[in-house]
């Protein structure tokens, strides 16, 4: 039995997934504003879990692994080089930071992670920040994509670092072999399933 709860927050409107599954209660990214949420929930984080650290998804990374004493993983430590937070505010003309967190299991190199009695696929998907990282929960038929795949869409790849053939190639190596009916949630948007964007994606999938 699993219980999923989003928050959609930030200035990208960036989805944050409460995940309640068998013996652990996990965070899947931390757009800003799901600090003060999770207190409204009264529920207590076990890991949060980073599809990758771009501001949007980070921004109250911080102030949850203080809040929750929960350890932080992701695919690289921490980098302000990869949050863009520099490259946005330059942009727009804003001066903002992402408060320092500390990544405390870096997964750069594995291919799972056993998180109580959850065992969790990990598919490193470059091309929209080359930190991506997709979370596959095998025994609920979930995939975690963060930005790489969306309901009809893809992660931008014009960000420093960013390629779509990377993209494309990734989606296509790690994702396109999971069940159809794998339930896909994004960083940004509806949810949707392997099975409809491998057919109908106009960007990487059978109608591209």
């Amino acid at each position: 039995m699993i219980e999923i709860s989003t928050f959609t927050g930030g200035i990208a409107q960036t989805n944050g997934y409460l995940v309640r599954v068998a013996d652990i209660t996990l965070l899947v990214d931390a757009p800003e504003g799901i600090a003060p949420w999770l207190h409204q929930q009264g529920v207590k984080v076990d890991a949060l879990l980073l599809t990758h650290q771009h501001f949007d998804h980070v921004l109250d990374a911080s102030a949850v692994a203080h809040d929750h004493g929960c350890a932080v993983y992701a695919w690289a430590a921490f980098s302000h080089d990869l949050t863009l937070e520099r490259l946005y505010g330059a942009v727009t003309g804003s001066a903002f930071a992402v408060p320092d967190f500390t990544v405390d299991v870096v997964l750069e190199g594995r291919a799972s992670l056993e998180l109580g009695t959850l065992k969790v696929q990990l598919f490193h998907i470059p091309g929209h920040s080359p930190d991506s990282l997709c979370f596959y929960l095998p025994s609920e038929g979930l995939l975690f994509g963060g930005d790489v795949l969306f309901l009809d869409g893809v992660g931008r790849t014009d960000f420093p670092g960013g390629s779509f053939s990377q993209l494309a190639t990734g989606i296509e190596r790690d994702l396109w072999p999971l069940p159809d009916a794998t339930r896909v949630y994004p960083g940004h948007g509806d949810d949707t399933t392997i099975g409809r964007e491998r057919e109908e994606n106009p960007f990487v999938g059978a109608a591209a």
